[in-house]
């Protein structure tokens, strides 16, 4: 993990907390008695998603035990962080995201319910996948296979199933559904290519593969593969042009970019 993150989001809090003295208590439990990145997810993580039933401490000591265990895991989170800070117009903190972002959160949250999934601690897993959905409004399956650097902005309605497969640096927004068809089973779920910007409420289906660096306009509905470097738009999804970028997760640029 980078100490200069973790150092400049506790730069960020103390800042904060001159401005706003009134939440001393609130910033020091959630970043400044922690040591690491880590550790203040965990916290953070284990507040929202507890229940009677399964209370704050153990989640929390759960947790801290899988992303000690697990570094790669931690650094997954940490790139996360990074990609929400550089795409997200609307955080001019790290700290911003990892306190009131439910996006990375719920990613964050789902990445610990994949670690046990893969632990096959899968009834814990599920636990947490309802809490999550509950919690944050973001349905992602615990078995479901995720990169780094991905931004899931504002979240709400997100639904990932359980044999999507979404490479590194992608860019979701709210609404968005990557699910099969319902009939099929087996390996029913989209894979996602590297660089890919998903639009609001997108809802891509079944068994289909989205390119490298392609763009799918909101509100669009795909049943077929995309082609790597297009633009898709329309129900369904036809191409409409071609990203002025490379990787338009990282641009974040909407328009259709239409060929004349």
């Amino acid at each position: 993990m980078s100490v200069d993150l973790w150092a400049t989001i506790k730069q960020e809090i103390s800042g904060q907390l001159l401005e706003e003295p009134d939440m001393a208590s609130f910033f020091s439990r959630r970043v400044l008695q922690h040591s690491s990145l880590a550790s203040a997810i965990s916290d953070i993580l284990a507040l929202k998603l507890a229940s009677d039933d399964v209370p704050q401490s153990v989640l929390k000591q759960l947790f801290n035990e899988l992303l000690r265990d697990n570094p790669a895991v931690v650094k997954a989170m940490e790139n996360d962080l990074l990609a929400t800070r550089q795409r997200d117009p609307a955080v001019r903190f790290y700290s911003t995201a990892l306190l009131y972002f439910k996006g990375f959160q719920a990613l964050q949250a789902w990445r610990i319910a994949h670690t046990l999934w893969l632990k096959n601690r899968k009834t814990m897993a599920l636990y947490l996948q309802s809490q999550i959905s509950q919690v944050f409004t973001v349905d992602i399956h615990p078995a479901a296979k995720i990169g780094s650097g991905i931004l899931v902005d504002h979240a709400t309605g997100i639904v990932i199933g359980e044999t999507c497969i979404l490479e590194d640096n992608i860019s979701i927004m709210q609404g968005v559904t990557l699910g099969g068809t319902g009939k099929d089973s087996g390996d029913r779920h989209p894979k996602i290519k590297s660089g890919v910007l998903i639009g609001t409420s997108a809802i891509v289906i079944g068994n289909v593969t989205i390119g490298e660096g392609a763009k799918i306009a909101a509100g669009s509905v795909v049943l077929r593969d995309v082609e790597p470097h297009i633009t898709v738009a329309g129900i369904p999804a036809v191409k409409v042009g071609k990203p002025p970028g490379e990787q338009p997760a990282l641009d974040m640029d909407h328009d259709l970019n239409q060929e004349g």
